[in-house]
């Protein structure tokens, strides 16, 4: 098993390697041997994988555009490439896409509301594809088989939920668990097939966003404060068994905390996710920096090393992020009658 993990890490590495390589054939040259870094991190109109001769393979996605005016337009991102330079830059219907990938009317007087379907959205479409497949046929398999061992997709999926509910959901939020596990089960799983999806070549970086990563510590911020009991907000409030002068001090910084956990949440996921991204293609970029065979070996073999670390990494974030949210709910749903 921990062979054929390896071997399939070394595969995952290479294709990588040849992958970033054709990357950079079409975004990097003399000037910026390091462009396909930012190109593969950053958000885009288009999901580009590979430059193979003068062929560029990219899926161009569809730009939707809402204004007063002219109500909802769709394009293909396309309509917006340049034919010489096969970048964003051409004018199209009164809209063009600057420099930071962004929908921008000519006539700058002219308010919209950009709609489109991005790399980033349409991997989030994937994620939920996978989720949805894995979920529905390990039920499928119990709605058929309820007696038997799972077997298949659902022997994958129950020690993770079981591990979910036994370890994170029921030591941190107490007899209440049942009733926030889905929610919990719904993160972990989000996350953790985000990240995993986001290390194969040409995938987008999607838990590497940060309005992705904010959305997330947001419904967590939500479920938290609206289930939290009259206790919770008393500690918030008015602390008991503090004396009143501080309370002008501790009050603050309550309310302050409840808005820093959700940052917290938010920084520690887009930063380990997209610091991660950023090393590996780093490293691949001195080779073509460099331009030698011993800088190529080594960083070829630094890019197998941290694609170890990064699997492992896909999976304790998810892991921690679910980990906190479970613990603010535990607070926020806990008996505090001993503390008088």
């Amino acid at each position: 098993m921990v062979r054929k993990f390896l071997r399939l890490t070394i595969l995952l590495s290479v294709v990588l390697l040849t992958f970033s390589s054709a990357v950079y054939a079409a975004t990097g040259d003399d000037e910026d041997k390091t462009g396909f870094i930012m190109h593969h991190v950053k958000d885009s109109h288009a999901w580009h994988f590979a430059t193979i001769g003068h062929t560029h393979i990219t899926l161009h996605l569809p730009v939707i555009i809402y204004s007063p005016d002219r109500g909802f337009e769709v394009y293909s991102s396309s309509s917006f490439v340049d034919p010489d330079t096969h970048l964003f830059g051409k004018e199209h219907n009164g809209y063009y896409i600057d420099d930071h990938d962004k929908i921008r009317p000519v006539d700058e007087s002219r308010s919209i509301v950009d709609l489109s379907i991005t790399k980033n959205v349409a991997m989030l479409f994937l994620v939920l594809a996978v989720m949805l497949y894995l979920m529905l046929s390990a039920s499928k398999h119990y709605r058929r088989h309820p007696n038997a061992a799972p077997k298949g997709i659902a022997s994958f999926i129950e020690p993770i939920i079981i591990f979910v509910r036994d370890e994170i959901a029921l030591p941190n939020i107490g007899p209440k668990y049942k009733k926030f596990t889905p929610y919990l089960l719904t993160l972990f799983f989000f996350i953790w097939i985000g990240n995993l999806l986001g290390l194969l070549p040409g995938a987008a970086n999607l838990t590497g966003n940060i309005a992705v990563t904010v959305t997330l510590a947001m419904f967590t911020f939500f479920v938290t404060n609206f289930n939290g009991n009259k206790a919770y907000w008393k500690h918030v409030v008015a602390t008991p068994g503090v004396p009143l002068p501080l309370l002008f001090i501790i009050v603050p910084v309550e309310i302050i905390g409840l808005f820093t956990k959700p940052f917290a949440l938010t920084v520690r996921l887009f930063v380990a996710i997209t610091a991660g991204h950023i090393v590996i293609l780093s490293f691949i970029g001195l080779i073509f920096v460099f331009e030698s065979y011993a800088v190529g070996l080594a960083s070829t073999l630094m890019v197998v090393f941290i694609n170890l670390i990064e699997l492992l990494v896909a999976t304790i974030q998810a892991y921690v992020f679910t980990l906190f949210s479970a613990m603010y709910i535990g607070a926020a749903v806990a008996d505090h009658g001993h503390d008088h």
